[in-house]
Parts: structure tokens; C-alpha cells; sequence
């Protein structure tokens, strides 16, 4: 699940994630943002999550300000220290209001009543499963310097960690430290057009020039542009990679 939480608080938001990874242990936390003005640059430029945990009371004004400035379509979770905003906060997008401090069953609750929420409405009142197409990540943003630099997916030709750090390379053969680790980015690019093909590399299907069969079922790949030491499709990914190759996503 891809979720976002608004929380100017540091201490209350490292408290949050950690709660909130015990409770969704497959959950990655794409962004933590502690303003109004902070929101409106994310979500301008990358997809809807698949849930938010609102604290009502940010650093440039409330939640509620925020709703009005912002398109958000996905589920809310609202925290806080004070209950007189429950009414308010019942009639935006909110499956949950948690007080603060936060305690693990209520969160759970919470949690519990929005996968009870899905299932109805995935299975469809006739029993007929529906689906949503999910959204997948169109550009990434990131400090180079003092400047920040955008790149569009389309030009991202693979992704590679390097003494634990991960970059994005380019096809015009630039480099861009990422701020997701590989693990993340997964999550966030298209499977129909990137494949992970072994621990190190998260490839674009424009990015292979040619490929070569290896030992044990395993596939050596060439890419555009080129690195030193081909990378090398392991082999419990081999399989799922041909299938890839094939479009079957």
C-alpha cells in the first residue's frame, strides 16, 4: 500500500510510520509533508495514494484549508489532538479519526474499516469484481546542488543501487540520485514497462540492446546506455522476466 502522511511534528511522525509499518509491514511511506505548501508541490506531480494519514492542524494552516487547495481523492485518515473537528472531518474523504497520542488499536481499526470498505466495493454489490486502474509515477523530482531537477519516466532507461545508494540513469546517459531505494521504485514505475531483473538493477524495456543466455536458466543483458559489468537476470526472476518480455503483466 502507498501512503502518504501529513504531519508537521517530527517526533509525531517518525511515532506514526513507525506504528504504521507494525500494522502494514508490506506499506511504503512515499512522502512525509509537513505543510499546506509542502502538499500542494507533491501532489502536483506525482499520483494519488492509496491512503493518508491527515494531521488537521499543519504548520501553514488545517487540514481542512488543505482539502479546499488540493484535489485529493484518496482515503483519509485524520489524527489530532482535539475531538471537536470529528463532524467537520466525517463529511470530506475521512474512513477514520485517530486522537492523539495514537494508540495501535485504534489505528487498526481504522485500518480494519478501510479493507472492509474495499472489499465491498471491489466485489460490487452483485458480487461482480470492478477494478481501478492504478496510477503509476509520470516524473520524479530531486536536489541536485541547490537546484532541483525533474525527470519525466520516459527517459529513465534503468535504475541501479551503487554502494547503497540508487540512481536513475538516463538515456541520455545521465545519472540522478534518487530518493527512493530500488525496493520503492517498484512500486512507483509501471510493471508493464520497468522489470527488476536481479538486486541491483530496475530496467526499462527501451533500455535492453540485446540479451544472451547464461548459466542456470539465468540471462546476461546488455543496456542502453552501457555499463562496465552486464548485468545479469537472476535466476528466480528469469522465468517472470521472459514472461515480461512477452507482455504478460
Amino acid at each position: 500500500m502507498r501512503i502518504v502522511m501529513m504531519e508537521d511534528e517530527a517526533p509525531a511522525a517518525r511515532r506514526l510510520g513507525k506504528m504504521i509499518g507494525e500494522a502494514l509491514p508490506g506499506a511504503v511511506i512515499e512522502a512525509c509533508l509537513p505543510s499546506i505548501a509542502a502538499a500542494e508541490e507533491w501532489f502536483a506531480i506525482n499520483p494519488q495514494p492509496q491512503l493518508i494519514f491527515l494531521d488537521i492542524h499543519l504548520s501553514d494552516g488545517s487540514a481542512f484549508d488543505l482539502l479546499q487547495r488540493v484535489h485529493i481523492t484518496a482515503p483519509i485518515i485524520f489524527t489530532t489532538a482535539y475531538d471537536q473537528y470529528a463532524i467537520e472531518a466525517f463529511k470530506t474523504k475521512s474512513i477514520g479519526y485517530l486522537l492523539k497520542p495514537i494508540k495501535a488499536e485504534d489505528l487498526q481499526g481504522a485500518l480494519e474499516k478501510l479493507a472492509g470498505f474495499k472489499s465491498f466495493f471491489d466485489g460490487g454489490m452483485a458480487g461482480q469484481k470492478t477494478s481501478v486502474p492504478q496510477e503509476y509515477k509520470k516524473r520524479f523530482v530531486m536536489r541536485i546542488g541547490e537546484q532541483l531537477k525533474t525527470l519525466a519516466v520516459e527517459d529513465i532507461a534503468y535504475c541501479y543501487s551503487q554502494n547503497k545508494v540508487t540512481f536513475a540513469r538516463s538515456f541520455a546517459g545521465r545519472n540522478y540520485p534518487m530518493d527512493h531505494n530500488l525496493d520503492t521504485l517498484e512500486t512507483l514505475l509501471d510493471p508493464r514497462q520497468f522489470f527488476r531483473i536481479n538486486r541491483q538493477y530496475l530496467i526499462s524495456l527501451g533500455a535492453i540492446e540485446e540479451m544472451r543466455t547464461y548459466t542456470k536458466s539465468r540471462v546476461v543483458v546488455s543496456l542502453k546506455p552501457a555499463v562496465k559489468d552486464e548485468p545479469v537476470v537472476s535466476a528466480e526472476r528469469a522465468h517472470d522476466f521472459k514472461r515480461w518480455l512477452g507482455g504478460d503483466v
